[in-house]
């Protein structure tokens, strides 16, 4: 059995996953982007050991921060994984947010290969956006993924509906979206008690150029304090203001690109779940 965990960020995925793991007697697939790095912990809101219960990670702390790693690599590594234990008849659960990740996983999600040209690399991201389709799901604040969907378009590469590969659960835990966001708000502040700053300086003098801190919210924008490009107080503003937005585009991508049931994430959420699996 293959389950799918989503949702917007802040909602309470991973616990849930490793309550519904217990059940199953399952192991725990990762689909973050920023979580299959090492060190990259306070800012991605990675599990901690103490916090697995015992339940195997995969997909978690697996490359270094300046690898790099793009979707395919991770569709090739994380389906190795899900192959492997499929063979052992092992029950899984593919935690994660990053919707993207997870179709590539669980999809026959081919990657073409297209000319390159760089009409767009003096384009800012504003001059940018207005290029996209209006119905097009490309993370529209991700530059380097609005040139790449743009590129793709040049070289007359349409984005296709993918087949499913596996059979499989997806379910979306869901709160209220004022939750959500004053969820988000009060992590945030919670991930800087926690030493969020020092974690960023860090990495940031040993990784300065690395895209995983340049472009992961929580990082790019403790950068811009660590430059004096702005405040602390703007910066910690900014991570909230963009985690949000984030939550927003995650559900928007999850409710077009899959048939996902919503769970309200409460109490009653791990009964829910057992009663939709029937267990």
């Amino acid at each position: 059995m293959i389950v799918v965990i989503a949702g917007p960020t802040g909602v309470g995925k991973s616990k849930i996953a490793i309550e519904l793991a217990k059940k199953l007697d399952a192991e725990i697939i990762s689909a973050d982007a920023f979580q299959i790095y090492k060190y990259m912990n306070i800012g991605t809101a990675k599990v901690r050991e103490d916090e697995t219960e015992n339940i195997k990670h995969h997909m978690i702390d697996v490359y270094d921060v300046d690898s790099n790693i793009d979707v395919k690599k991770y569709q090739e590594d994380a389906r190795k994984i899900l192959n492997s234990l499929l063979l052992k008849n092992k029950n899984i659960i593919i935690c994660g947010g990053t919707g993207l990740y997870i179709k590539a996983l669980l999809y026959d999600y081919k990657f073409q290969e297209e000319t390159l040209n760089n009409k767009y690399d003096n384009m800012s991201l504003e001059e940018l956006q207005k290029l996209l389709p209006k119905d097009s799901l490309v993370d529209k604040n991700n530059k380097r993924r609005v040139v790449r969907f743009l590129e793709k378009l040049d070289n007359g590469i349409k984005p296709e509906k993918s087949n499913k590969l596996y059979d499989f659960y997806m379910i979306g835990l869901t709160k209220e979206r004022e939750e959500i966001y004053n969820k988000i708000n009060l992590r945030v502040d919670e991930m800087i008690k926690e030493g969020l700053i020092d974690e960023v300086k860090n990495l940031y003098s040993k990784y300065k150029n690395a895209r995983s801190i340049n472009s992961a919210i929580g990082y790019k924008e403790v950068i811009l304090y660590l430059n004096n490009e702005i405040s602390l107080e703007e910066a910690i503003e900014k991570i909230k203001l963009n985690t949000r937005r984030y939550a927003k585009r995650q559900y928007t991508f999850f409710n077009n690109q899959f048939d996902i049931t919503w769970i309200k994430k409460d109490d009653k959420t791990l009964e829910n779940i057992l009663e939709l699996l029937k267990m």
